[in-house]
C-alpha cells in the first residue's frame, strides 16, 4: 500500500521540483521513483548510521531525509543533489510523505479495529487500549446501521457508501460479506430517531434511484463508547431478521420500533405453537380466507374502528359487521373488543414467525 501511495505523491511532484526525487525502503530498495525504470534499484553506500539519523545526508550526488512512525526510520526520500536546495525539497518531502502515511495507516487500522470491535473479534480489555493507541474519541455518540444489498448489479454498494460518508475520521463503512455493508455513523447528542430514518432512507433512495441496487436497512440503537458498538451492530442484525418476518414491505427497520414483534422473535417455537392451539381452540386460523385476513389487517389499522374500516374498504357497515360476526364464529375472538383484538393481533403475529421458520427448514 505504501509503494502506491509513495508513488502517486511522487508522480504529481516531479513537475514541481524539476529533479530526480524517489523513496527507499530501509533496505535501500527504491519503492517509488519520478523515473519509473529505476524502481526495484537498490541505492548502495548508504550506511545504517546514515538511515537512522535525524539529519539529511547526501550519497553519491543525492540527498538524503529518513522518515517513518516506528521508533527507528523505516524510509528516505531522496533528490538530486548535494546542494541547500536540494536538502530543502528532501525536508518537504519527508514531512509530506510521513503525514500522509501517517493518515492512511490510522484510516487503515481504524477501520480495521471497529470492524473487529462490532464482529466481537477483540478482547474487551484490549478496546480501550487500541483505541488509545488510534486515538480513537471515545466519548461521541454512534450507532451502527446494516445495509442488505437484496438484488445484485454491476456496481459497488460498499463504494457509493462510502462516497456518502466522506469524513473518514468520524464514519467507518465496513464490508461484511458480498451482501452486507456496515456503517458505523458519529452523530450528535440528542438526535431524534425519525433523522437516523432519514439517513437510512438517503442511502436506500441513493442506490435505488441512482444505481438501480435495492437494500434493506437494520438501525441499532443509540450508543456511547467504543465497546457497546457490538451491541448496536447486532441489534441492526436482529432489526432486519425481525423485520424479514414481520413488516416485509418495509426497507428500513429500527430495532426501537420492533415493539412485540421483537419479543415473539425471542420465544420458543414450541411456547408459539402452544399459544396458538390455546388462542384458536374453536377453530383453526388457517380456516381465515385471504379476504378476511385482509379486512382484519384494515379493522387493526383503523383502531378498531367500524364506521371508519367500512368506509376505506368501500363496505357498508353491516357487510363489515357481518364479516366481524363471522370471526368470532370460527375463533371465538370478538375483535370489537380490545382485549380480544391484541390476543387476535398476538396470535397473527405468532403465525407469521412460525410460518417463517418452517420457510427456513
Amino acid at each position: 500500500m505504501s509503494n502506491r501511495l509513495f508513488q502517486g505523491v511522487i508522480h504529481q511532484m516531479r513537475d514541481a521540483i524539476d529533479r530526480t526525487i524517489g523513496v527507499i525502503d530501509e533496505t535501500s530498495v527504491i519503492i517509488a521513483c519520478s523515473e519509473l525504470g529505476r524502481i526495484g534499484e537498490v541505492c548502495e553506500n548508504i550506511t545504517t548510521e546514515a538511515f537512522i539519523s535525524p539529519n539529511a545526508f547526501v550519497v553519491d550526488g543525492y540527498t538524503y531525509k529518513s522518515f517513518g512512525n516506528r521508533p527507528r526510520p523505516e524510509y528516505a526520500v531522496f533528490v538530486s543533489g548535494s546542494d541547500a536546495e536540494a536538502a530543502h525539497y528532501a525536508a518537504l518531502l519527508a514531512v509530506s510523505l510521513n503525514s500522509i502515511k501517517q493518515y492512511y495507516d490510522e484510516k487503515y487500522d481504524r477501520s480495521n479495529f471497529i470492524k473487529n470491535v462490532i464482529l466481537d473479534n477483540i478482547l474487551p480489555g484490549d478496546i480501550y487500549l487500541k483505541a488509545r493507541e488510534l486515538h480513537f474519541n471515545s466519548d461521541v455518540s454512534r450507532v451502527c446501521m446494516l445495509i442488505k444489498v437484496t438484488n445484485k448489479t454491476d456496481i459497488s454498494a460498499y463504494d457509493v457508501v462510502q462516497n456518502l460518508f466522506p469524513d473518514k475520521s468520524k464514519d467507518f463503512v465496513i464490508n461484511i460479506n458480498e451482501t452486507d455493508i456496515a456503517l458505523v455513523k458519529e452523530i450528535r447528542p440528542g438526535i431524534e430517531p425519525k433523522d437516523l430514518d432519514k439517513l437510512a432512507s438517503s442511502i436506500v433512495d441513493t442506490l435505488s434511484s441512482e444505481f438501480y441496487t435495492h437494500c434493506v436497512v437494520g438501525i441499532g440503537t443509540i450508543v456511547v463508547g467504543i465497546k457497546d458498538l457490538a451491541r448496536s451492530f447486532k441489534e441492526a442484525q436482529v432489526a432486519l431478521e425481525v423485520g424479514k418476518v414481520f413488516d416485509t414491505e418495509r426497507s428500513i427497520v429500527s430495532y426501537d420500533h420492533l415493539g412485540i414483534a421483537r419479543l415473539i422473535y425471542q420465544l420458543p417455537t414450541t411456547l408459539c405453537e402452544a399459544f396458538l392451539k390455546e388462542v384458536f381452540k374453536r377453530g383453526s386460523i388457517d380456516s381465515l380466507d385471504h379476504e378476511t385476513l385482509f379486512t382484519i389487517q384494515r379493522f387493526f389499522e383503523n383502531s378498531l374502528n367500524v364506521s371508519e374500516t367500512s368506509r376505506k374498504l368501500f363496505v357498508h357497515r353491516n357487510t363489515l359487521v357481518y364479516r366481524l360476526e363471522k370471526i368470532k364464529k370460527i375463533t371465538g375472538l370478538d375483535l370489537r373488543q380490545f382485549e380480544d383484538a391484541i390476543v387476535f393481533k398476538v396470535a397473527l403475529m405468532v403465525k407469521k414467525y412460525l410460518t417463517s421458520n418452517s420457510a427456513k427448514l
